[in-house]
């Protein structure tokens, strides 16, 4: 039997695997889910949520370590020539404690907040990426948050002291297993006290060099067992694990990431997080906040490249001014600085909601994840423009004929990634969107069910027109059409205004879709992608209007030093330049070749154009394009070695 056959799901139970994860409750009120419904409740993000005392003066404290240490001590050049990160040096970030900036004091960690968390990843990211994926896979999504959020007191007590001092791993991803859960093929079988593992993971970063590692694996129903996809904690040094190979990238290039083998490794029951079945929604819930660690990433990105950027303007002279003063590249300067300004000011808006706990952010670090990522990558383009030739050589070579050594290159290869990891843009735009259209599928889903009875889905058409009577009159009018509103923003208030009056249109055009495709609308994934991108675009600039209006504000801001008015001047700038991005997009939501796009991609993937291939040599190593997976010991030696 093949592969292929063997892990067939239909998409019926595939769509019903991932919908039984989701958290489906809204126990806090949340902006960006308010924002999808045409309510824009500016007083959930304003005023701007600020650091407490105590708070504030550790983050501040370990910043400062932490950056001394990221000067000194790391060799970003080193890194990248031989593409991996000294031990020495994830030793001495361990030594200073930044294994365990998120883990409580009483069990050995820092304790920081969100916000001083993603500012130590800020550091450690823009003198190497590679070394801000290592700490954000360990704390971000590995063994300390899903045991710290669903573990028990005993699980507590005996994994976060030690992820203080060790690195840890997420293993979810398999070869042939990547968005779609419900086709994963790992199994832990109960067998007495302890539960016995087999199954291969694929790119589980950090798995080369950690300790302890989370492990999803499906647990077959029986008797005393309700079965389904679960989360265990897996001690690296259990007999039976085989890390098979260390995986090499186009970035990145000092990442731990490798291929890990599980047979016959028995896991006691303790080691389980949560229930039996339970393992996505923990999986999940954990990304919520976790995935805050890449706009942390992609914000340093933005930073740096802003300060690239004017720096290498005002130096490059051509045809007697300096290149910056052109419009065409003068475009550019402007764009990564706005872009870097906003992508801060969404990172800290989210983490600071976070460390609040009063608010609901999986939508709005959802919106970070994927607005950042993609926005990091076209900034990081548009300074390799700016630089041209030197933009696309090498640090290193630069260095070598006597130039600055500006590794340029190096970030547009690490920041690619980034659309991809813990969800990729196109995975996103779904997750979104599914969330953003909750409510009506909450009301009116039976009518759509092609299982739902005749009663029903009469029930259903009631309370849809029930919810629509008194929904879509909110949508008509609002404070974005009155001159005076959020006057307290001066020179912004009229993009908050702009922001108001599109998350009312963007409700209407969802309702009309919902409507026009019912449910096909799922199918829609242009329709849903573009509807995801207004909503990121509005986050964003709700969270510069605000983040503004701090950095002006009488008490110093929020950056220490206020700015002063070059604050407004900047969120001015970007807000004006989103909203041509949203106008384009609300015009692309009815305007297209989706349809088009789709009848001729099954045309090509049927062979009807393979014409089109002719004339070309294919370079690829041969070799299946999956590989495979079949549990069963390993014919290789492990290459997983253990930092003292």
């Amino acid at each position: 039997m093949s592969q292929h056959t063997q892990t067939h799901v239909d998409e019926r139970t595939a769509r019903k695997v991932a919908e039984e994860a989701r958290e489906t409750e809204w126990r806090l009120p949340s902006f960006g889910k308010q924002l999808f419904l045409g309510d824009f409740r500016l007083d959930l993000i304003h005023p701007h949520p600020r650091p407490e005392g105590e708070s504030r003066s550790k983050g501040e404290e370990f910043l400062a370590r932490l950056t001394e240490f990221c000067a000194t001590r790391v060799d970003a050049a080193l890194i990248e020539r031989e593409s991996r990160i000294p031990d020495d040096v994830v030793a001495g970030l361990r030594d200073l404690g930044a294994l365990g900036m998120k883990i409580p004091e009483k069990y050995g960690g820092l304790g920081l907040s969100q916000l001083y968390y993603g500012r130590a990843l800020m550091v450690v990211g823009s003198v190497c990426p590679a070394l801000g994926a290592l700490l954000s896979a360990h704390q971000s999504i590995g063994v300390p948050q899903p045991v710290e959020r669903f573990g028990t007191r005993e699980q507590k007590d005996e994994w976060l002291p030690r992820c203080a001092r060790q690195v840890s791993a997420f293993l979810l991803t398999e070869p042939d297993v990547g968005s779609d859960p419900a086709r994963l093929r790992a199994t832990a079988v109960p067998d007495g006290d302890d539960y016995v593992l087999n199954g291969v993971k694929l790119w589980t970063t950090n798995g080369v060099i950690a300790d302890l590692v989370v492990v999803m694996a499906r647990v077959p129903r029986s008797d005393g067992h309700r079965g389904g996809i679960s989360a265990f904690v897996v001690d690296m040094g259990a007999p039976g694990i085989t890390v098979e190979n260390r995986n090499a990238f186009m970035g990145l290039r000092g990442i731990e990431n490798g291929v890990t083998r599980f047979t016959g490794v028995r896991v006691p029951k303790a080691n389980l997080i949560g229930t039996e079945g339970a393992g996505l929604k923990i999986a999940l819930t954990t990304l919520n906040t976790g995935r805050l660690s890449l706009p942390a990433i992609c914000a340093a990105s933005g930073k740096w490249a802003a300060k690239i950027a004017r720096e290498w303007s005002k130096e490059r002279v051509q045809w007697g001014r300096p290149v910056g003063e052109h419009e065409a590249v003068s475009r550019k300067v402007a764009f990564i600085a706005a872009t870097a300004y906003a992508m801060e000011a969404m990172l800290d808006l989210s983490s600071q909601l976070a460390d609040d706990g009063r608010r609901d952010i999986r939508i709005e670090a959802a919106l970070a994840k994927l607005w950042s990522s993609e926005m990091a990558c076209r900034a990081a383009d548009e300074l390799m423009q700016v630089r041209g030739g030197r933009g696309y050589e090498t640090a290193e070579s630069l260095a070598a004929r006597g130039e600055r050594g500006v590794p340029v290159e190096q970030v547009v290869r690490d920041l690619r990634i980034n659309r991809i990891f813990e969800g990729s843009s196109e995975i996103m735009h779904l997750l979104i969107a599914r969330e953003a259209v909750d409510a009506h599928l909450s009301v009116a889903g039976d009518i759509i069910d092609p299982d739902a009875s005749t009663g029903q889905k009469a029930r259903a058409a009631a309370r849809a027109g029930g919810f629509y009577a008194r929904w879509l009159p909110t949508l008509v009018t609002g404070a974005g059409q009155r001159p005076s509103s959020y006057a307290e923003f001066g020179p912004l208030a009229k993009h908050l205004r702009y922001v108001e009056r599109a998350s009312r249109k963007l409700a209407r055009s969802i309702f009309y879709a919902a409507g026009r495709w019912q449910g096909g609308l799922e199918r829609r994934q242009g329709f849903l992608g573009r509807m995801v991108d207004i909503g990121a675009e509005l986050y964003a600039m709700s969270a510069v209007c605000v983040r503004a209006h701090a950095d002006t504000s009488a008490d110093g801001g929020l950056a220490g030093a206020a700015p002063g008015r070059s604050a407004l001047l900047l969120a001015d700038a970007f807000c004006r330049q989103a909203r041509v991005r949203v106008e384009e997009l609300f015009d692309g939501l009815w305007r297209n070749t989706d349809a088009m796009d789709v009848k001729l991609a099954r045309a090509v993937l049927a062979g009807d154009f393979a014409w089109v291939e002719q004339g070309v040599l294919d370079p690829s190593i041969p070799g299946p394009w999956i590989a495979p997976s079949e549990p069963g010991p390993s014919e290789k030696e492990s290459v997983h070695r253990t930092i003292g």
